[in-house]
């Protein structure tokens, strides 16, 4: 904490300000921000990629955002290390889950939720994502849908499907982004995704499905859109 404490800057805080929503009845009320650069705080988790799971713990329950940025962080780096044992694994992933709580922005999802919870997950069961993806917790649900991008980058299209049918009718636009980024990975060359849309470009949210068809044909992005506008 100390040596981040060293590379604070007040102009950098400020910019945090615009960039997340921190007022009173927003997704981020009440996180602080001391103004490091995430690059910064990557590059001190790199350096305390060992890190003892029970210390980890301590920086996840930091109000600053930084602190728990690069907890999260460390996690994600500690878990994908070839070195790192299985029970150390499972006990990555299982501090995640518990402390969900504290993973409680979207920059911190993101960098955990596919590479400890999705990557825990490759060779289990995924029966957690689909209670996650009915979470009235909105942090949770946006774990549930980036968790299967483990599985999108193995060939495996299912699990992110079924979570993102479950998440149509979501409000947040949080999650419409999340998961039109995860249909997106899959791409316009999968049957799968084609029915999908064949099913759901009419009624899903425009955000969820600008971001779907960024990657496709020219002539496909305009039937699904114009689908989506007569719908």
């Amino acid at each position: 904490m100390a040596r981040m404490e060293a590379l604070q800057s007040d102009a950098e805080k400020e910019k945090y300000k615009r960039y997340f929503k921190t007022a009173p009845g927003t997704y981020g009320e009440g996180d602080i921000f001391m103004g490091v650069k995430m690059g910064n705080v990557f590059d001190l988790a790199k350096a305390f990629v060992s890190m003892a799971p029970n210390e980890i713990e301590k920086l996840l329950y930091s109000p600053i955002h930084e602190h728990r940025a690069g907890a999260v962080s460390i996690m994600a780096k500690q878990y994908r290390l070839k070195a790192t044992t299985e029970e150390r694994r499972q006990t990555l992933f299982d501090l995640y889950l518990s402390r969900h709580d504290r993973i409680n922005n979207w920059d911190l999802v993101d960098l955990g939720a596919w590479n400890v919870v999705g990557e825990h997950l490759v060779s289990r069961s995924r029966d957690v994502l689909y209670t996650l993806a009915r979470s009235t917790n909105i942090w949770e649900r946006r774990t549930a849908m980036l968790a299967c991008f483990a599985f999108i980058r193995r060939g495996e299209h299912g699990d992110a499907l079924a979570i993102a049918e479950i998440l149509l009718d979501d409000r947040e636009d949080l999650i419409h982004k999340a998961c039109g980024w995860m249909l997106r990975a899959i791409g316009p060359d999968s049957p799968k995704l084609i029915a999908f849309l064949d099913r759901h470009a009419a009624t899903m949210p425009r955000t969820m499905l600008r971001a779907t068809l960024e990657n496709f044909p020219t002539d496909l992005r305009a039937h699904y859109m114009a689908a989506a506008t007569s719908g």
